[in-house]
């Protein structure tokens, strides 16, 4: 029974929980003039201004074409801090945006003294008809002790010169610590290989969050794949330890 307890006394689990949040800025204002309103029956409704001679999208041999045809002045308007795009072909311009995790919970299991163990999230974004997008992550704490103030820090790489905000070589599972590094589309250049890590960002140390994707076009199903990794030292004291991990996505417009 001893044994037994000594055994247990020295488990060690990590478990990280994902976060996902999307942040959708704008806003769109539509202005009916009350002597048209709008016309209803069970079958349909109408809700704007005025009604088209002729509208959409026209095809012949190799050609396509969008029209509006009988609205009162199609086109695109704009002024300081202002832009109105009038005509039914626009309608093309307002794409969606979206943003998932492939998964909310990351348990390393049980970890072995100086030996990497690693886990991976996907990350994907599609910004169609957006100005673009970003993705930055943080975390709220350092992985904490379950009722305790006991942490596994955060990785320095091999050479302890990686942050939060500098990626580093870390091949060296005797440099204890929790990282990640990423693969996959619109990542930043300085991941040049995944054996490049950095830290997360520490919320609880008022660090910003760093992006971790980002592209000036829209996109369909931009993928990357962030990749947790994990060293804990033989002095490290047992139990579970936890935090929370948050990704943002951003549309640009």
């Amino acid at each position: 029974m001893m044994a037994m307890k000594k055994f247990m006394k020295n488990k060690k689990f990590a478990t990280v929980f994902p976060i996902a949040v999307a942040l959708f800025f704008g806003a769109m204002f539509l202005m009916i003039p009350k002597a048209h309103g709008f016309m209803s029956s069970a079958d349909y409704m109408i809700q704007f201004g005025n009604i088209n001679m002729t509208s959409g999208t026209k095809t012949g041999g190799p050609y396509k074409i969008t029209d509006t045809v009988g609205q009162t002045a199609p086109g695109r308007y704009g002024t300081t801090g202002y832009l109105v795009r009038a005509g039914f072909q626009y309608i093309y311009t307002i794409g969606t945006f979206s943003f998932s995790l492939s998964n909310y919970r990351i348990d390393f299991g049980l970890l072995s003294t100086n030996t990497f163990a690693t886990a991976t999230t996907g990350v994907t974004v599609s910004a169609k008809g957006a100005g673009g997008y970003i993705v930055t992550a943080y975390e709220n704490a350092p992985l904490t002790k379950l009722g305790t103030a006991a942490t596994i820090p955060n990785t320095t790489c091999n050479s302890g010169s990686c942050t939060y905000g500098t990626v580093g070589v870390w091949t060296d599972a005797t440099k204890n610590g929790f990282g990640y590094t990423l693969s996959g589309n619109d990542i930043p250049a300085a991941f040049v290989d995944t054996t490049y890590f950095k830290p997360f960002a520490d919320f609880s140390q008022n660090q910003p969050g760093q992006v971790i994707m980002s592209n000036a076009a829209s996109g369909k199903n931009r993928y990357a794949v962030v990749t947790y990794k994990i060293s804990v030292s033989g002095s490290q004291a047992a139990g579970d330890y936890e935090n929370h991990i948050v990704y943002i996505a951003t549309p640009g417009y």
